[in-house]
């Protein structure tokens, strides 16, 4: 008697018939059709995936990350993560994030079992293709890059931490994933953790509601190399800011290696207390800036390098050098799109189908506001903190014009609404969404409100 499907593979059926429909069947035969179900990995409420290739993985994830968490979320909710690897690769992973608030009230989200250190030292989830050898080098991101291989070399260090801030999309995480990587190669045994500020804050609020902080922090603090993404994510939590700041103490006064990131510099992170911040300035800053066109050409001549079945003619290379500048995610993303929808179509690649393949992307970055310029300008308007932007604080002084900035955002930006939420602190999609109608609503009866509006699009489209 055949045994019946899990859950997880009943679920993974619906999702993949679901896909088929959604995107039509060319698109889901040659990309979709082949990535199969691996495993659920209950400790770490991961999906894990599996394709053929490393380059379908990557066409895979750029295309349908989003849209592969959101079906899993809504089919399992204990469903927080899902990772795609090429077969026998290393997984990338795509998160749901929530506050502290969200941690500690969501039932299915339980504290992931701590295993002694010495039975569990590497917990990382590197992607290969995120090496040193794949990483472009030019002046906006030298620095940095020798900087990080400093210490994934393991040799003596004259700084601990390194902190590397620039904005999304610029090459920190890859940074992070080849320092991991390049340690290990030389010291096989090593400990290395890392993860997302999101993910500390998640494990640390479930460690205190399980009340077993100690393997929590024992964890953490024993690895060789401490990896934190993105820690403008903790602004304004102030438990885990505590905590965050106890265990850099540790990792530093021990010898051992501490890697930090996040979208500004510290001088410029609000929300995060200033003995952080001063513990931060104190081992090495450095920025990754935007690529200049002699860098982002070489990125996609290095791309092209990986894919030898891809004919993409001199004149197209520049066209995407000069007109996706806004960071090398979107310009790797624009030059896979390319390839993928070539290979699909059976069209050749030239300047008229490039144009045409890349038009909403085109669109997008001929405006270039981020959402940062939003908030700021917002909080120059309604002369408030830009910290609020994150902050947990519901006062009408302080959220209508959070809500106003999140519009403006949907209105004004190529962001999607997950990547939105996540900038103003953490929020789930969800609260976007309500804000979006919310202030959609009351330009509708409220002028003084619509005039505010009206006055800060013209000033972030001028």
């Amino acid at each position: 008697m055949d045994q019946a499907p899990s859950p997880f593979e009943a679920a993974w059926e619906a999702i993949r018939a679901s896909l088929r429909k959604s995107c039509g069947a060319r698109t889901f035969d040659g990309w979709l059709k082949p990535v199969t179900l691996v495993e659920f990995d209950s400790d770490e409420a991961t999906v894990r995936l599996a394709a053929p290739s490393d380059f379908m993985a990557n066409w895979v994830e750029t295309h349908f990350a989003e849209q592969l968490l959101q079906a899993w979320r809504a089919m399992l909710p204990q469903v927080s993560k899902v990772a795609i690897s090429a077969d026998g690769g290393r997984p990338a992973l795509f998160t749901i994030p929530g506050d502290e608030a969200e941690a500690a009230t969501q039932p299915e989200a339980e504290p992931p079992v701590a295993a002694p250190v010495a039975q569990a030292p590497v917990e990382h989830g590197f992607e290969a293709r995120y090496s040193f050898d794949s990483f472009v080098v030019g002046k906006a991101n030298e620095v940095a890059y020798n900087a990080a291989r400093t210490v994934a070399e393991g040799g003596v260090l004259g700084f601990n931490p390194l902190f590397l801030h620039g904005g999304t999309g610029l090459g920190k995480t890859h940074l992070m994933h080849a320092i991991g990587q390049e340690f290990l190669a030389r010291q096989p045994g090593a400990r290395i953790i890392y993860m997302s500020a999101e993910k500390f804050m998640y494990e640390f609020v479930a460690a205190m509601r399980a009340k077993d902080t100690h393997s929590f922090k024992a964890r953490l603090r024993a690895a060789d190399v401490l990896m934190i993404d993105d820690v403008q994510f903790i602004a304004g939590k102030e438990s885990t800011q505590e905590e965050f700041f106890h265990t850099m103490n540790e990792i530093i006064s021990a010898g051992r290696r501490l890697v930090i990131t996040a979208d500004r510099s510290p001088q410029d992170l609000e929300g995060i207390e200033s003995r952080i911040l001063s513990r931060l300035s104190w081992g090495l800053v450095a920025d990754v800036n935007p690529a200049d066109f002699e860098l982002r050409l070489n990125i996609i001549v290095k791309k092209l390098e990986a894919m030898p079945q891809a004919k993409v003619p001199e004149d197209v290379v520049l066209f995407l050098a000069r007109r996706i500048s806004t960071n090398v995610r979107e310009l790797e993303g624009a030059l896979n799109r390319v390839v993928a929808y070539s290979l699909l179509s059976g069209r050749p690649i030239d300047m008229e189908f490039t144009q045409e393949t890349l038009a909403d992307m085109l669109r997008a970055t001929q405006r270039r506001i981020t959402i940062d310029e939003i908030q700021r300008r917002v909080c120059e308007h309604y002369r408030i903190k830009q910290s609020e932007m994150a902050s947990s604080r519901r006062a009408r002084e302080v959220a209508r014009p959070r809500q106003i900035a999140m519009y403006l955002a949907k209105q004004l930006t190529p962001r999607s609404l997950p990547e939105i939420g996540r900038r103003f602190g953490g929020r789930d999609h969800t609260t976007v969404i309500h804000a979006v109608k919310q202030i959609e609503k009351l330009r509708q009866t409220d002028a003084e409100l619509d005039a505010d509006v009206r006055l800060l699009m013209r000033q972030l489209e001028g």
